[in-house]
């Protein structure tokens, strides 16, 4: 329903411009607004006026009139002032809060029909049925983008993006939990896979800018028709959820750019345990010094090229192969071999995913 402040800024609004006293209530007489500090009138005369057929009357000189939502009495206005306009103010207000409860009456069910639309809780006749009536277009190419806050409930975050993404352009800002915002976003026909990753840097650059806050974006593939919308954001859900795995030094993360690391964050924990150890046996490397770690990423960053990564860590060359050695003694694997570093770096791979499913296990 309208929020009172919303009613009471539209009657000020009125009352500055008309000089006629306003008073909002509800059905059962209790005051929701006013332009003055008492409106003398009781609340059986309110109580009364509500429940009889007609639509206004005057008591006492003060003008009452129903403000109707579906047909049904939702407020009692009431008007007075020395002015012959009275009525005329009266039912001026009346048509403006109408209007606002069905502004956001629409907002709602929009918001209602997304957040259904995402977790796959309609049928495809109630997408096509619903859309049409809230004015949604069917086919047009969307994409879903997953914003991450970090704090829960954040109302500015949530106002920031409806203020960069507007509901007339066909965007629309969700939520179906407390820390991830959704935006369903509405794409050109023309718009590339570098102006969707723009969009998503955007938001990571305006929401640090302008909000003061670190977020993670994630987001799926594109969809031709709405009723594919859930797919996008399931796939934006998985981006985002292994974007934290592998790819933590990340803020934007595509589920096309995902890799092995979506293959792997859908296989068996148990069946990552077996490759374990089979691969490492007892000596799983779960915690590695840092020296050890950059000098792994470096390796194949470089294509395990020997000469280029001992120039880009300033080391000499025979410090890096002692370095590499010794990872082969303790791992069984010299990862100067292709084989044996496709081996090593999913194995790796699947340490950090079993190493994040079992801290969220214990959360």
């Amino acid at each position: 329903m309208i929020s009172n402040q919303v009613i009471q800024n539209s009657i000020d609004e009125l009352r500055a411009i008309t000089k006629v006293d306003l008073g909002v209530f509800d059905v059962e007489g209790l005051k929701v607004a006013t332009t003055v500090d008492e409106i003398d009138i009781s609340r059986d005369i309110i109580e009364n006026f509500a429940s009889s057929p007609a639509d206004s009357q005057v008591v006492g000189g003060r003008h009452l009139l129903k403000i109707l939502d579906d047909g049904e009495p939702a407020y009692i206005l009431v008007a007075q002032g020395p002015s012959d306009d009275v009525y005329m103010v009266g039912k001026i207000a009346v048509s403006s809060i109408q209007n606002l409860i069905v502004a956001y009456k629409e907002r709602f069910d929009r918001n209602n029909f997304f957040q259904n639309l995402l977790l796959d809780n309609l049928l495809l006749v109630d997408i096509y049925n619903r859309a049409q009536k809230l004015h949604i277009e069917v086919e047009c190419p969307r994409i879903i983008y997953l914003i991450e806050t970090k704090i829960e409930k954040d109302n500015s975050a949530m106002e920031m993006l409806k203020s960069l993404f507007s509901s007339q352009n066909g965007d629309y800002i969700t939520a179906v939990d407390e820390k991830n915002i959704i935006l369903i976003k509405a794409l050109e026909r023309e718009d590339d896979l570098d102006t969707i990753e723009k969009t998503a840097d955007m938001i990571v650059d305006m929401m640090n800018s302008e909000a003061m806050m670190n977020v993670r974006v994630a987001y799926g593939t594109v969809v031709s028709e709405l009723r594919e919308v859930s797919k996008s954001y399931k796939e934006a859900t998985m981006a985002m959820d292994v974007g934290k795995i592998f790819y933590a030094e990340k803020c934007v993360i595509s589920y096309a750019k995902l890799g092995i690391g979506r293959l792997i964050y859908q296989l068996p924990v148990n069946l990552c345990k077996i490759f374990i150890e089979e691969i490492f046996g007892d000596n799983v490397p779960y915690d590695m010094d840092e020296e050890t770690l950059t000098t792994i990423n470096k390796f194949f960053e470089n294509n395990l090229n020997v000469s280029e990564t001992s120039r880009q860590l300033y080391v000499h060359r025979n410090t890096l192969v002692y370095r590499l050695e010794k990872l082969e003694k303790s791992t069984g694997l010299d990862i100067r071999k292709f084989d044996d570093a496709l081996t090593f770096k999913i194995a790796m791979m699947v340490v950090s995913y079993m190493t994040y499913m079992n801290n969220s296990e214990n959360l």
